[in-house]
């Protein structure tokens, strides 16, 4: 039996008060995070100058599992994204579990984006880091409690001034490798194998570096979530699928050669940050004090998106009877403000748990480890079980579809395999397994009440999983 459609947004109350600038600009932002800026010095240590293979991997995977979210989106724009979308093509236990576990993954990040910028501001101002993080926290919350306008113009802001920072790394990286920037230590591509070749640590480290790499990139989705609160949620679906290939090339790739290009894969400094270490390179004055700047720019901007994500999907797996009703109650500006508080405040007890319990935050964190892979995984087996059907109006289309989508599913199942073979990464492994069994499980069972609950009320088929009008 077909499953009910769920309302759009205007139904259900949310506001569309997202302009097509924000989700521009949203939809470049969630792949500019901390990860580029800083994490991806742990990916060149792994693997060298080979890294840009394993980021190119990396940026190929993330296309085509956003081609297939791009198809299903612009044709069915839903603030629920892939989980409505599993919900409806693999059954509500998919829904629900891959809803929770995405939730989960943004509550996380909450934490993890606070206590990064508190670490930054408590030492730019002398004060416990655990006071910024929470006035961080705090301020964002109040931001997304007014209205979906202002989750936009505050993202929009974020995006923008992470693309300027970008670019003018570019820039300034390109005088460096070509010899014109003055005051530079450094200039060339010789570091792309002078120090014990192109992969110093053999060709395997290609595949922990794409661990990295992958976990990086996650935030490309949020832009289906956003669009379905905009005036014209189809049109900045299309626009944003068809964008991200230029992104991840220039942003990613584009800064990632720049920083190997000049600075050695085995450099001490590279511990700070890769760009960091890339301006000292380059005799840029003042470089670390930049980067503070822009790595609290970029964790206030995933920080934001992480508030706004989970809310709304706390939000649709309400109006799908899957959370508790109050998630899917808005406020008079069109904002779920219960699915809000509820959000953040998961993620300052995390904050209180990494302070107070750093061991329990520790397992907290490594519970989220490979929910962007199974995420991914969601998205391909969805667009594969809806691909098969002639009825989607979508102008957006997988590439050679069942192929692509076939050969998608197979490398993301290899990658989790590989995480099982490296020791570094079982524990995160195991716990988000472990937590996917049991939202399955706990779907599973919802699945099957829903199922005998139809049965005993065959004049009401539905009626127990989509709202008809909101409240």
């Amino acid at each position: 039996m077909t499953q009910p459609r769920r309302p759009s947004p205007a139904q259900n109350g949310l506001a569309t008060g997202l302009k097509g600038r924000q989700v521009t600009m949203i939809s470049i932002g969630g792949v500019i995070g901390a990860g580029l800026f800083v994490g991806s010095s742990n990916a060149i240590a792994a693997a060298g100058p080979a890294v840009l293979i394993s980021f190119t991997i990396a940026a190929a995977l993330v296309v085509l599992v956003m081609q297939m979210l791009g198809e299903m989106a612009a044709a069915n724009p839903d603030t629920g994204s892939f989980s409505t979308y599993a919900d409806r093509a693999l059954g509500r236990w998919a829904g629900f579990s891959i809803g929770w576990l995405y939730w989960w993954f943004y509550v996380l990040v909450i934490p993890i984006e606070a206590i990064a910028a508190g670490s930054i501001l408590g030492s730019l101002l002398s004060v416990p880091a655990w006071i910024p993080s929470l006035a961080v926290i705090a301020l964002l919350t109040a931001s997304n409690l007014l209205s979906v306008k202002n989750y936009g113009e505050f993202e929009y802001w974020f995006a923008l001034l992470k693309v300027i920072a970008i670019v003018g790394f570019l820039i300034l990286g390109f005088l460096a490798i070509t010899g014109a920037l003055p005051g530079s230590h450094t200039s060339g591509v010789s570091r792309l194998w002078d120090q014990g070749g192109f992969a110093p640590k053999g060709s395997f480290t290609i595949l922990a570096g794409l661990l990295t790499a992958m976990f990086a990139f996650q935030g490309s989705e949020i832009v289906t979530i956003a669009a379905a609160e905009s005036d014209e949620p189809k049109k900045n679906i299309k626009k944003a699928i068809r964008a991200i290939v230029w992104r991840l090339g220039l942003f990613y790739l584009g800064s990632i050669f720049i920083v190997v290009s000049l600075v050695p894969w085995n450099a001490d400094d590279l511990a700070h940050g890769s760009y960091q270490a890339a301006l000292d390179r380059m005799g840029i004055p003042g470089a670390s004090r930049i980067m503070d700047v822009v790595v609290i720019l970029a964790v206030c901007s995933c920080l934001n998106s992480a508030i706004y994500t989970a809310s709304r999907m706390a939000f649709s797996l309400a109006q799908r009877n899957d959370a508790p009703a109050a998630f899917g109650r808005v406020s008079t500006t069109g904002v779920p403000r219960t699915a809000v508080v509820a959000s953040t405040a998961v993620g300052i007890v995390a904050v209180i748990a990494n302070y107070a319990l750093p061991s329990v935050f520790t397992y907290l964190i490594a519970s989220s480890g490979a929910i962007a892979l199974i995420t991914y995984l969601v998205i391909a087996l969805t667009q594969y079980a809806t691909g098969r059907r002639d009825d989607n109006d979508s102008d957006v289309r997988m590439w050679a579809f069942p192929y692509l989508t076939l050969a998608t599913i197979a490398f993301i199942v290899a990658v989790l395999v590989l995480m099982a073979l490296l020791p570094e990464h079982r524990l995160e492994l195991g716990l988000s397994l472990g937590l996917t069994a049991v939202l399955v499980a706990m779907g599973i069972q919802r699945q099957r009440t829903a199922a005998r609950t139809r049965s005993a009320s065959p004049a009401a088929p539905g009626t127990d999983r989509i709202p008809t009008s909101s409240s």
